[in-house]
């Protein structure tokens, strides 16, 4: 019993720094926030399908990252949550080929034009920013996170053993 909790803890703990590299790395390049943003790490939201222990490694990570990368504190909170209820989505919906990808994605696309128009008082039209939030996110995660996805596939009881 105390393995699978610290196997967990550490599988969270890896998600969460993975997370918090690829999106320094990322904003480095002016694309980890903004309308127009595609937040690489967001690929990792993918992982719920391979372990829950996905859930609290990406809400931390996007936790850290979202403090690390200079948001405001309405981003951290809300842009926090939007990649825990996808995670969440993805995991409810793992075994359904494909629909996993889109919880973050949605989530995304609601919460993320929100805060940019009520936290940074960015003046786009909020259905122009769910449209390029939503694309930067479906490349992130619908894309990028299913060639993770099916790379890590073939090695999944190894990598995420329970």
């Amino acid at each position: 019993m105390r393995n699978k909790k610290v196997l967990f803890i550490t599988q969270a703990a890896m998600i969460a720094a993975l997370y918090v590299v690829l999106t320094k790395l990322i904003s480095a390049f002016n694309l980890a926030s903004g309308a127009i943003q595609i937040r690489i790490s967001e690929m990792l939201c993918i992982l719920p399908v391979f372990t829950p222990a996905a859930i609290p490694g990406l809400f931390a990570g996007c936790l850290i990252a979202n403090t690390l990368t200079g948001s405001i504190i309405w981003d951290i909170i809300f842009g926090s949550i939007a990649t825990l209820l996808g995670a969440i989505g993805t995991y409810l919906l793992r075994k359904k080929p494909f629909i996993y990808t889109l919880p973050p994605v949605i989530t995304n696309m609601i919460t993320v034009p929100l805060v940019l128009r009520f936290a940074y008082h960015v003046n786009s039209a909020i259905w122009f920013m769910a449209v390029t939030v939503g694309i930067g996110e479906a490349v992130s995660v619908c894309v990028l996170g299913f060639i993770l996805k099916k790379a890590l596939w073939k090695h999944r009881a190894v990598i995420f053993k329970n």
